[in-house]
């Protein structure tokens, strides 16, 4: 059997196993990276999915935390090949009865989206003024908050509440604090009063891993994801993949050993302490310093170290780690001859234009509907999504003078629905979606487009390893937040298996691309190790 050795393995080449790997080689670590997929990078995925010459970001589109990633910034991924776009009109919403639209505008461009609400409700682009002002006066604040380890939690202590954090959160909003025990729902309709705004507000929540609109004690994702997120959103030329190339090419430089298509079978243990992995193929990786699994939680310490390793309690908590629902997504693709052609641009043609584009819903009583069924393992009724035409913006994703459109349908978790089931899904949801969408732009007709496509949660479950479809690894639910995610006694990236360490999305903040889990990581790592802080620390930044 054949054997070799590093000082670090890290078990998963998504972008938080990219991030560790990349500073720890760059302090001199002997790294070894793992991914069993040809394919680096994670849900950092594009592919030509629908038609040659449409590129189609099947997972991650949104690029929310480029401007305050570390990795982004300490690796100089610009250099690397990781361009951006930073689209004026980051989101926005139609209606099938051609009313005007409402728009949500960059950061820098807060009096464009006032004026927008004010079209329904001048309270609300009040209230607009004041909360994004303040949520971009604070933006470094909430960016150290991600980019932070948990405080450690021993057992014995009172477990750390993510309510605290979130108290404070509100008060420097200028909010009542107790708005941390309502929910998404009930702090966007306490701060806004028109549905049109209410309608948009709810769908980019959900867009945003917000547990059910209606859960109570999550309050702290309508700061997070409907006012500091909306207006920072980025896209990459190219696509997603490009963001992943650099990541890649980051790593090699920095003299990480990478390998794909290397799928790991189990952790080995020895004198009661991670010392390496083995491979599918029987080879053998043994690691001096520490193991690093940048995967799941359940697939991590049940599938990969044996519950024979675990304690009681970390058995437990494990086994009942929550995966989904408010985080499972199917992507739907289309090559089109034309982009969407809302209605509703006859009062503002800006919704034409819009990067994130709302369609389906004519309420927030729609939204709220279509976010239920999810959570009661249906399929929604209302073939509503959020699409994207990145080519507006980048004509290098489709051929000339025609246009790629992405999206995202929130569906139920996949053991929710037999194989079968989602493939009726797969060969029927598609066409629903375009019957309701003439409704609201009527070009979008099947002769407009080229080819199509679907991409489910049982597709992700299998194919880009996100246990039920699950992109955050772990629903974000209170009891599954900040210091008590994935557990509180695995919240700081070790966990009580001497030399073994989390580094994926199930642990704080969870999903998105951030590339908060695998820097968090690394500043616990460097700790551990004996490795000096210079190795994440930057003068321009205070996280």
């Amino acid at each position: 059997m054949s054997q070799t050795e590093h000082d670090v393995i890290i078990i998963g080449g998504g972008h938080h196993g990219l991030t560790a790997a990349a500073y720890l080689a760059r302090a001199g670590v002997d790294v070894c990276i793992l991914e069993g997929r040809h394919e680096w990078g994670g849900a950092l995925y594009t592919a030509e999915v629908t038609a040659p010459g449409f590129c189609h970001n099947i997972h991650a589109n949104f690029m929310e935390f480029l401007h305050v990633m570390p990795f982004f910034q300490d690796f100089d991924l610009p250099s690397l090949g990781a361009r951006t776009i930073y689209p004026e009109i980051q989101a926005g919403i139609a209606f099938k009865d051609g009313r005007p639209p409402v728009l949500i505008y960059r950061n820098d461009m807060i009096e464009e989206t006032a004026k927008s609400f004010a079209v329904y409700s001048k309270h609300d682009a009040e209230t607009w003024r004041d909360l994004k002002t303040k949520a971009n006066q604070l933006e470094l604040i909430v960016s150290a908050a991600l980019y932070t380890p948990p405080l450690k939690w021993n057992q014995g202590e009172t477990p750390p509440s993510p309510l605290l954090p979130a108290h404070n959160l509100f008060s420097l909003f200028g909010l009542d604090e107790e708005m941390a025990f309502k929910s998404v729902r009930d702090c966007i309709d306490e701060c806004f009063e028109s549905d049109e705004v209410r309608a948009l507000l709810y769908r980019v929540a959900i867009e945003f891993a917000a547990p059910s609109l209606e859960w109570p004690g999550s309050g702290y994702f309508f700061l997070f994801a409907c006012l500091v997120m909306p207006g920072c959103w980025r896209m990459m030329v190219g696509g997603t993949h490009r963001l992943n190339g650099a990541m890649v090419t980051a790593c090699i430089k920095s003299g990480a050993t990478m390998r794909e298509s290397s799928r790991v079978r189990r952790i080995l243990m020895e004198g009661g302490r991670a010392a390496g992995v083995e491979l599918v193929d029987g080879k053998r990786l043994m690691a001096r310093k520490a193991v690093v699994s940048a995967i799941g939680l359940k697939d991590t310490f049940l599938k990969l170290l044996g519950e024979e390793h675990l304690s009681p309690y970390a058995r437990r908590r494990t086994k009942n780690f929550k995966d989904g629902p408010d985080q499972v997504l199917g992507s739907v693709a289309m090559a089109l001859h034309e982009p969407p052609k809302y209605k509703s641009a006859k009062w503002d043609p800006g919704i034409d234009r819009a990067w994130y584009q709302v369609v389906g819903y004519d309420s927030a009583k729609d939204v709220l509907d279509y976010c239920r069924a999810g959570h009661c393992d249906r399929i929604p009724e209302l073939p509503a999504a959020a699409v994207w035409i990145n080519s507006l913006w980048d004509a290098t994703q489709a051929p000339a003078g025609k246009h790629n459109l992405t999206g995202w349908y929130f569906f139920p978790r996949a053991s929710a629905l037999t194989e079968a089931e989602w493939e009726e899904v797969r060969e029927t949801y598609n066409e629903k979606f375009l019957t309701l969408y003439g409704e609201f732009a009527p070009n979008m007709t099947r002769d407009n487009v080229i080819a199509d496509y679907l991409h489910t949660p049982l597709d992700q479950h299998r194919g880009m390893r996100m246990r039920e479809g699950d992109f955050g690894h772990g629903a974000m639910s209170l009891d599954q937040m900040m210091g008590l995610r994935p557990f509180a006694g695995a919240s700081h990236y070790g966990t009580e298996v001497p030399g073994l360490y989390l580094a994926g999305s199930c642990t704080h903040p969870g999903g998105g691309v951030t590339a908060a889990c695998g820097y968090n990581a690394v500043k616990v790592l460097c700790e551990d190790l004996g490795l000096p802080q210079s190795v994440w620390q930057n003068p321009a930044r205070f996280y």
